[in-house]
C-alpha cells in the first residue's frame, strides 16, 4: 500500500467499461497485484474503465478482520485513499440491492457475493472475479481475474 498508483490508466482502443471488483480482486491489487491476470489489469488500467468497490467489500473485509480470517486492519484504516488512489468509485449498498440479492434464485449462500452479484445486476456492471460461482451464475458480464 504504497504511494504509487495501483492502477496506472492508459490510453488505447476506445471501448469502455465499468467494473466492480470482487472483494478479493480488491485485496489483490491491494497486497499482490500479480496475482490478477495481466488481462484483466489491462481492462481495469485502462482510461474508460469505470473502477467500482462496493460497501459490502469493506463490511466483508471488516468481519474478517474481526474474526481473525483476514488481516485487513491496514486497508481500512486507509479505505479513502487506497480506493481514491485506484480511482475508484465507492458503490453504496442501496435497499433495493438488498431486496434484488435477497431474491436472488441462486444457490450461492455467502451474503456478500449476492451483494456484489445484486449492484452489479442492477446497474449493469461486469464483475472482476475468480469465483468459479459467480463466474457461472453471474446476472451480468464477468472478467475473470
Amino acid at each position: 500500500m504504497g504511494s504509487k498508483p495501483l492502477i496506472k490508466k492508459k490510453s488505447g482502443a476506445t471501448t469502455s467499461s465499468e467494473v466492480l471488483l470482487d472483494t478479493h480482486t480488491l485485496l489483490w491489487l491491494v497486497s499482490t497485484p500479480d496475482e490478477v491476470s495481466q488481462a484483466a489489469r489491462d481492462v481495469l488500467g485502462h482510461k474508460t474503465c469505470t473502477i467500482w468497490v462496493s460497501a459490502a467489500s469493506a463490511w466483508e473485509i471488516a468481519v474478517k478482520t474481526r474474526l481473525g480470517r483476514l488481516d485487513g486492519e491496514a486497508l481500512l484504516s486507509a479505505w479513502s485513499d487506497i480506493t481514491a488512489d485506484m480511482t475508484a468509485t465507492e458503490l453504496p449498498i442501496e435497499a433495493a440491492d438488498a431486496i434484488f440479492a435477497g431474491r436472488l434464485t441462486w444457490q450461492h449462500r455467502d451474503p456478500f457475493d449476492r451483494m456484489l452479484v445484486a449492484q452489479a445486476t442492477r446497474r449493469s456492471l461486469t464483475i472482476a472475479t475468480r469465483d468459479e460461482q459467480i463466474l457461472r451464475a453471474a446476472l451480468t458480464p464477468t472478467l475473470k481475474v
